[in-house]
């Protein structure tokens, strides 16, 4: 299993979307600051049947410190959550075929 760097990621796209490597770059660059400037917002921004994006609150809670074991106050605070759609679960579990990639 290979990873993919981001710099790979724009080449397969750009590939796919039969444009060229800057536009496909500042095409990524775009979905990435409009994802994040709306979950920031507290909207929540959903590809139905791929992923969504959302803002979740963290209660304020008690912790322990495993070196000394002392117990400490760790904040309420606001986290990311990614949630996985449907078809993208189906086509990673081989229930339906994944899409051909252009050459």
């Amino acid at each position: 299993m290979a990873n993919i760097t981001k710099a790979e990621l724009v080449e397969l796209v750009a590939k796919q979307a039969g444009t060229d490597k800057t536009a496909a770059a500042n095409m990524l660059k775009a979905f990435e600051e409009v994802v994040l400037a709306k979950v920031t917002a507290g909207d929540k921004v959903a590809l139905t049947g791929f992923v969504s994006f959302e803002q979740v609150a963290k209660k304020a809670t008690t912790a322990r410190n495993p070196r000394t074991g002392e117990t400490v106050k760790v904040k309420a605070k606001k986290a990311p959550k990614v949630t996985i759609g449907a078809s993208f679960k189906k086509t990673v579990n081989k229930e339906t075929p994944a899409p051909k990639l252009a050459k």
